[in-house]
C-alpha cells in the first residue's frame, strides 16, 4: 500500500537530540566503566573507549558494526577483557590495553539473541587476582531457563573454560588472595523493577573456593549486587534505599555502611582499580567514588565523533501502533516515538509531534476525527496531550499533574473525555473541554 512504502521511508530528525549536545564537555550514555591507574574504559556507541581517569577526550578502542560490552583492566592494566559480537554471538574476548587486534578466547556457541531484560552471555565480569584468566558468566549449562548462568573462568592465553561450583550465578568477585569468591545466585542487572522484594532480588554470598562452604553477607530484602573487593572490605551496590547507591560490608562483622546517597538516579555498573577507588556510571555520565577519603567526582568526557549519526537520514521506521481515522481517508501511526499521519492514497505524511527528546505514544484518533490525543513524556512525567490531525499547530497538554507510567488512552464516543489507565491498573477520565480529571 501507498501510506506503508511513505512511512517505512520517513524522514526522521530524532538525531537532532546528538547534535544538539555536540558542544558539550560530557558525552553521555557512557556505559560499563572499568578503571586503572590514570586511565578509565568504558563502552559508548557499542564501541570501547580510553579516557584519562580525571575527565578529558577519550580515544576509541575497537571499531565494529556489532557491540563491545563489559571491559576489564587485568590487574597489570597490561590487557583489556570485554564481551564482543563479532562473529555473529558473544563470545569473550582481550585486546591489549594501548588497542590492538582483538583475540577471541571462548568458542563455545552464546545464548541469544536474548530479550533485553536477560542481559548478555558470556558476559566478562573481571580477572583472577594473579591476572592469567578472566572471570565471566555464562549460560552454556542454563538447561534452558533464559537468564540463568554460572561463572567459568578462561585463560589469558586460551584454551577450554573452566566452570567454578557455585550452581547458578550472576556477577562475581574474587578475594584478593583468590581463596573466596563474592558472587550473586541470580542474576537482573538488566531488569528494570525497582523496589523489588521477591524471590529473584539478588543477595550477597561469600563462596570458599576450597570448603565449598558459603554464607550470605550484608542480608537485606531488595537487591545487593555487584560485588568488588578492595583490600578485605567488600563493596556493592543495593536499592535498599529506594535508589541504588554503593555500600560496604565487613565480611567478619556484617557492618554494612552507606557510601553513596544518590536520589535522582541509580548507581549503575560499579568497577574497582582494587586500590581504591570505584567507578560507576549515574545518568549517562560517569563518576569515581574515593573509598579512602569519600569523594564522589564526576568525570567530564568526551567523547570525539564524525557527527555521522547526527544528520538527519532515511531509515526505516519500525511501527508500534496504528489505527484507521473515522473517516478511513489516513491511517495514524506511531514510530520511533513520533505520531505520524499517513495517506491512503493521495496526501503528504505528517509528523505531528517532532519530539526527539521525547517517547510519545498510545496515539488515537477523536470520535470527529479533527484531533489526535496520545501520551509523551516530554515534561519528564507521562502525561496526555492534544493535536490537530492536519498539522497546523502544537501539541497542547491536557494533564500536568500525572506521576505515572501511563499504559492506556480511549476516547469517549462523544468526544468530550478520554480514560487514561496507568501501571496499576487504575483509570482515570479526562474532561477535554477543561482539563480536568475524575
Amino acid at each position: 500500500m501507498a501510506f506503508a512504502s511513505l512511512v517505512l521511508r520517513a524522514l526522521v530528525l530524532g538525531a537532532a537530540f546528538l547534535a544538539a549536545g555536540a558542544g558539550w564537555a560530557q558525552t553521555r550514555l557512557l556505559r560499563f566503566p572499568d578503571l586503572h591507574g590514570d586511565r578509565v574504559v568504558f563502552s559508548h556507541g557499542g564501541d570501547l573507549w580510553l579516557a584519562p581517569a580525571t575527565g578529558g577526550v577519550a580515544a576509541r578502542l575497537t571499531a565494529h558494526p556489532g557491540l563491545e560490552l563489559f571491559p576489564k583492566f587485568s590487574p597489570d592494566g597490561k590487557w583489556i577483557a570485554f564481551t564482543g559480537q563479532y562473529d555473529g554471538d558473544e563470545q569473550v574476548y582481550v585486546i591489549p590495553a594501548g588497542g590492538g587486534i582483538p583475540r577471541q578466547l571462548t568458542f563455545y556457541p552464546a545464548v541469544g539473541p536474548l530479550n533485553p531484560w536477560a542481559g548478555s552471555d558470556n558476559q566478562v565480569l573481571g580477572w583472577t587476582p594473579d591476572g592469567k584468566a578472566i572471570l565471566f558468566r555464562s549460560m552454556r549449562e542454563a538447561d534452558g531457563v533464559l537468564g540463568e548462568g554460572a561463572l567459568y573462568t578462561i585463560r589469558l592465553e586460551g584454551g577450554p573454560a573452566r566452570r567454578l561450583p557455585m550452581t547458578t550465578a550472576g556477577s562475581g568477585a574474587f578475594a584478593p588472595d583468590g581463596s573466596r569468591l563474592a558472587y550473586e545466585p541470580t542474576a537482573g542487572d538488566f531488569s528494570n523493577w525497582k523496589g523489588y522484594e521477591g524471590g529473584r532480588a539478588q543477595g550477597l554470598y561469600l563462596f570458599d573456593l576450597a570448603s565449598k562452604a558459603q554464607k550470605r553477607v550484608a542480608e537485606s530484602r531488595r537487591t545487593d549486587r555487584d560485588p568488588m573487593w578492595i583490600g578485605t572490605q567488600l563493596y556493592f551496590s543495593s536499592d535498599r534505599d529506594g535508589t541504588l547507591n554503593l555500600y560496604r560490608v565487613d565480611p567478619d562483622t556484617d557492618a554494612v555502611t552507606q557510601l553513596t546517597f544518590h536520589r535522582n538516579g541509580d548507581v549503575r555498573w560499579p568497577s574497582t582499580d582494587h586500590g581504591a577507588r570505584i567507578v560507576y556510571e549515574l545518568l549517562g555520565g560517569l563518576r569515581i567514588f574515593d573509598t579512602r577519603i569519600g569523594t564522589d567526582q564526576a568525570l567530564a568526557i568526551q567523547v570525539p565523533t564524525d557527527g555521522g549519526a547526527s544528520r538527519p537520514t532515511w531509515v526505516d521506521a519500525e511501527v508500534q501502533e496504528w489505527g484507521l481515522s473515522p473517516r478511513g481517508e489516513r491511517v495514524l501511526l506511531v514510530a520511533r516515538g513520533d505520531v505520524f499521519t499517513v495517506p491512503i492514497e493521495h496526501g503528504p505524511v505528517r509528523n505531528l509531534t517532532h519530539s526527539p527528546r521525547a517517547h510519545d505514544k498510545l496515539a488515537c484518533w477523536s470520535p470527529d476525527g479533527r484531533t489526535i490525543a496520545f501520551v509523551s513524556d516530554r515534561s519528564g512525567e507521562d502525561q496526555v496531550y492534544q493535536v490537530d490531525q492536519d498539522g497546523s499547530g502544537q501539541a497542547v497538554a491536557l494533564t500536568d499533574s500525572l506521576r505515572t507510567h501511563l499504559r492506556s488512552l480511549v476516547w469517549a464516543p462523544d468526544g468530550q473525555r478520554l480514560a487514561v489507565g496507568d501501571k496499576d491498573g487504575r483509570i482515570q477520565v479526562l474532561r477535554v473541554a477543561d482539563r480536568k480529571l475524575e
